[in-house]
């Protein structure tokens, strides 16, 4: 959309639910969540925020992004650039670092959240986001279900802030290979894919889960770094942006043009 007061284009996010009053807007996590985030130059700008009394519908005015990460890789016959991937993944790991040092995780990280314009990416679309700082359990079925990590379909809403880097981890991979990691077709087939890729956790690690549905026999010859980096939350990012023999140095984000 265009406005009439600057001619510049926004992006309008039109709620489905309606509201009562400016103080159960105002509330709203998302909302919340955007106001206390920006501005950074990966986490998407909300510019207004249109609540009609009479009507009780509520828009909230975004910067407008060119397209997701999704529609970017979607029908690609050869992979981006490993200088393109290590840019993108660079700024979407600070936007989540951003995000996790200011009490909030966003719970739904998957490519149709994650918006790119020239070449800047911004994560969007807190509508799920939670904070830290809240009590579980939370609800189970969060997250879509190709990123969803393990502690959330293994437990009854016991996760953390962790699962964010779980849903970027398969992102990185879809990213690189145009194919999603794990694209489980329901809950138990979802567990099964990733058990078939990189076994089955430690048992100190399952433990942690309150209900375990299954169990399968760990494969040989799988690599030690996909366990580590998809069952161990200290080490998710770490084996991300450092340990990939591919990586050399420090990637440099664009700048955002005004």
């Amino acid at each position: 959309m265009q406005s009439l007061r600057d001619g510049n284009y926004y992006a309008c996010k039109q709620m489905k639910q309606h509201f009562e009053s400016i103080e159960q807007v105002n509330n709203l996590r998302e909302i919340q969540a955007l106001r206390r985030l920006n501005p950074h130059p990966n986490i998407l700008t909300l510019h207004e925020v249109v609540f009609d009394r009479k009507s009780g519908s509520l828009a909230l005015i975004c910067e407008l992004m060119d397209m997701n990460i999704y529609e970017l890789i979607r029908g690609r016959r050869h992979p981006l650039s490993e200088k393109k991937i290590m840019c993108y993944m660079y700024q979407l790991c600070r936007s989540l670092d951003h995000m996790h040092r200011n009490g909030i995780f966003h719970r739904d990280v998957k490519p149709e959240n994650i918006l790119i314009r020239q070449d800047v990416l911004k994560l969007g679309d807190f509508g799920s986001c939670r904070s830290v700082c809240s009590t579980q359990p939370y609800t189970e079925y969060i997250s879509t279900r190709w990123y969803r990590a393990p502690e959330c379909l293994l437990t009854d809403g016991f996760y953390s802030y962790k699962m964010d880097l779980w849903s970027a981890g398969c992102v990185f991979f879809e990213i690189a290979s145009l194919q999603p990691l794990f694209p489980g077709a329901n809950e138990l087939d979802q567990i099964a894919k990733i058990h078939e890729v990189i076994g089955t956790p430690a048992e100190k690690t399952l433990i942690k889960f309150k209900q375990v549905l299954f169990h399968f026999r760990n494969k040989n010859g799988r690599q030690e770094i996909f366990y580590n980096f998809l069952y161990e939350p200290k080490q998710k990012l770490e084996f991300l942006l450092c340990r990939q023999a591919w990586i050399r140095g420090r990637p440099r984000a664009p700048s955002p043009t005004v």
